[in-house]
């Protein structure tokens, strides 16, 4: 594990972005732990946040014309990248959409400049893959080419099929699907931390039925 991706994991935890027990996700899959990122607007970790995802770009060695966060936790993540980005000399448009289109004002449902060339979506987490693919077709109307998407957490399951919706997205799009962490990840960590252990069996379990 990258000294980056340690930080990320035990930011995580320590604001309560990740917590084991039990929950019900969008897809109606009973998870063993949820990932929620508006967490961290709590707690003031937001430039902590923003290097997290900006090591991984760098690592990734990505390259792209312009930054694209999905409302509602895109919008918050992209903002801080992109300020993250600007500070190290790299200045990239951003945009983000409403969940309802505007008919007044600037109208539409894309705030910020429309997404052209070759785009970089950022959000909190990949799951089945399903919010991913209503950003990648909206990107794609507007002629831009969804390049990548970067997510905090990679939960690694099975998207409409027996591929991972990393796997999915990637194969369809022709695109790449980074993460700073992933289920495995969590599970490496679970094994070697002490207070952690009680976690992995549920996450064990959890990835022998639905990861892929």
């Amino acid at each position: 594990m990258e000294d980056y991706q340690k930080k990320f994991l035990e930011l995580s935890l320590k604001t309560k972005v990740l917590e084991f027990g039990d929950f019900t996700l969008k897809s109606g899959r009973q998870s063993p732990y949820f990932f929620n990122a508006a967490r961290m607007l709590n707690g003031g970790y937001l430039y902590e946040l923003a290097d997290c995802y900006k090591q991984t770009i760098d690592a990734a060695n990505l390259k792209f014309d312009c930054i694209y966060g999905p409302a509602y936790k895109g919008i918050f993540l992209g903002s801080i990248i992109a300020v993250i980005l600007d500070q190290n000399g790299f200045k990239y448009p951003l945009s983000f959409n409403r969940k309802e289109v505007k008919d007044h004002g600037e109208g539409g449902n894309v705030i910020g400049k429309n997404p052209s060339g070759d785009v970089l979506i950022v959000d909190d987490v990949i799951s089945a893959g399903t919010a991913a693919k209503e950003s990648i077709e909206m990107i794609k109307s507007a002629g831009a080419y969804p390049k990548i998407m970067l997510v905090g957490l990679d939960r690694q399951e099975k998207g409409s099929g027996n591929l991972s919706a990393r796997r999915e997205l990637e194969e369809e799009y022709d695109m790449k699907v980074i993460s700073i962490i992933n289920l495995d990840t969590l599970i490496a960590y679970s094994e070697s931390n002490p207070g952690f252990e009680n976690h992995l069996d549920r996450l064990q379990e959890y990835r022998n039925q639905w990861g892929a």
